[in-house]
């Protein structure tokens, strides 16, 4: 189970669309009748979305229906178009759909023909910019975003469109000045639950931690709640805590039934306490409601790892018929398919894939993870090392990666690092999932006991910590040698003791971040 990955798509599902929808502040065709009367569905989504707080999808809903009238009777009216196109691309992440995004870009664009960005219509400006998020386009959410920031340096909207484009570039240094801007700019729950995420992502653990205890305490509709409640379970799901998780997951639960990522998230957490049958039920009601393919490579590994391969292989199947939906849209997650193919399909394949999404630029620590491991699955280690070396030395703590590094390095014959890093992701979160901490231990058990004295690439012949080797680039020019090297050896399982994982924050560590030629300082 790739359990990151649903916490991941976390992030920008309940973060960044609803921030997406934060660039309407007003809607013409209400309130011009009569005196003031109880807001309707339409009108609560409206209000959210322009305190950047998430609507509930019946009261989003009931606003796409109320602006498809509108627009019907009012064609020229741009600022109603922009808010369509925004519910759109709303609508289209949460509910995985990405059929809504050519329904958004039609719509903002007929926006921009009525009214140009230059004139001051930077609401369709933002919206695009998010639209492009959604899609994965990186690069264009960058210079959507920066030039509505240019035109409106002091309106919050285009800053959360920003933050999600320079992750996925992997710029984590201009991802943490557009956070710090969007903090000065629009305090509130949802800034905060953001802050949240980007201190995690940075290797901040204390002031991730701080920023999300802040988030829930200043979150106020049930939605809003509920995305600070998972935010929070995700942070002690990724420490190592299921049981600490659960409790949040339940609370978001609790506020927002149907809140599909907790679900999903609440799975993982109860597949890691025992509780399986009740995992196996939350994924599925998960899917049910919303078919995002990372939940269903997490529900078929989990059943996988019980030995269930053929309900595997209908999650799988699950899988492969969404993301060839999506892919007729134009929109597919390579790094959640990269993974799938790595692991369940063809790894060559999956190299090919993120190779290409490395290319467009996508140099963030997720697309580095998912290209290593895919090498190392190809049977090219060598290769795939200065790869996961970037995805683990960039700040992000993740049981995942460090996994992953540790069983490429091991296929390199590097015992001492090989063995340093799978017992530390084993200390991160011994649960990271359900088929590769299992591996993970079996690893440890392959390497024994270092030598006598240590090994030689943990401490020098005369005692001396050796220098840290410097890290190879990334780039495709630069990356050694193919190998071909067969898979990995298993042997039984050790389950070596957690220890506490050190705390780091943004006053007393800083993360390293890539240079423009690809290298990790």
């Amino acid at each position: 189970m790739r359990s990151e990955l649903v916490k991941n798509a976390a992030i920008s599902t309940l973060i960044g669309a609803t921030l997406v929808f934060g660039v309407i502040t007003l809607a013409p065709g209400w309130g011009e009748e009569g005196a003031r009367r109880e807001p309707g569905a339409a009108e609560r989504a409206l209000a959210a979305g322009a305190a950047g707080a998430p609507a509930a999808l019946v009261d989003l809903t009931a606003l796409i229906d109320d602006r498809e009238q509108w627009v019907r009777a009012h064609p020229l009216d741009a600022e109603s178009w922009a808010v369509l196109g925004s519910a759109y691309v709303e609508r289209g992440s949460r509910l995985a759909e990405a059929a809504y995004y050519g329904k958004a870009e039609s719509a903002l664009r007929r926006s921009l023909q009525l009214l140009p960005g230059e004139k001051g219509n930077v609401n369709a400006v933002v919206g695009l910019a998010a639209l492009a998020n959604a899609r994965h386009d990186y690069a264009r959410a960058r210079t959507l975003g920066e030039s509505a920031m240019k035109q409106q340096p002091q309106r919050w909207t285009a800053y959360p469109a920003l933050i999600d484009a320079y992750s996925g570039l992997g710029d984590y240094k201009a991802m943490s000045k557009a956070m710090d801007k969007l903090t000065e700019l629009h305090p509130g729950a949802q800034t905060l639950s953001r802050a949240a995420g980007v201190y995690r992502e940075r290797g901040w653990r204390e002031d991730a931690a701080a920023a999300a205890y802040d988030a829930v305490g200043s979150a106020q509709a049930p939605q809003e709640k509920a995305a600070a409640r998972q935010r929070l379970g995700d942070l002690a799901w990724e420490w190592g805590e299921p049981a600490e998780a659960l409790k949040e997951y339940d609370a978001a639960l609790r506020l927002a039934p149907d809140h599909d990522p907790s679900l999903a998230a609440r799975a993982r957490a109860l597949a890691a306490l025992g509780r399986t049958d009740e995992a196996f039920r939350d994924y599925q009601a998960a899917l049910d409601r919303v078919e995002r393919p990372e939940y269903a490579l997490a529900a078929g590994e989990l059943y996988q790892s019980r030995g269930l391969d053929g309900d595997a292989a209908t999650q799988y199947e699950q899988l492969r018929t969404k993301v060839a939906r999506a892919g007729a849209d134009d929109v597919v997650d390579e790094v959640v398919l990269g993974l799938f193919e790595a692991d369940h399909g063809d790894p060559e394949a999956a190299v090919r894939r993120l190779k290409a999404e490395w290319a467009r630029g996508h140099l963030n620590v997720y697309t580095a993870d998912a290209l290593g491991w895919a090498l190392y699955r190809a049977g090219r280690p060598e290769e795939a090392l200065p790869y996961a070396r970037r995805a683990s030395e960039q700040g992000l703590r993740s049981a995942l990666f460090t996994y992953h590094r540790g069983e490429i390095e091991r296929a390199l014959k590097q015992d001492g690092p090989a063995r340093r890093h799978l017992a530390e992701a084993l200390r991160i979160n011994p649960y990271f999932s359900p088929l590769l901490a299992p591996a993970a231990r079996q690893a440890l058990e392959a390497l024994g006991e270092p030598p006598p004295g240590g090994p030689q690439d943990v401490t020098g012949p005369e005692g001396e910590a050796p220098t840290e080797p410097e890290t190879e680039t990334a780039t495709e020019a630069e990356v050694g040698p193919e190998v071909e090297v067969g898979p990995p050896s298993t042997a039984p399982t050790l389950s070596p003791t957690p220890s506490p994982t050190p705390e780091r924050s943004r006053a007393g560590a800083t993360a390293p971040t890539p240079t423009s030629t690809g290298a990790v300082e």
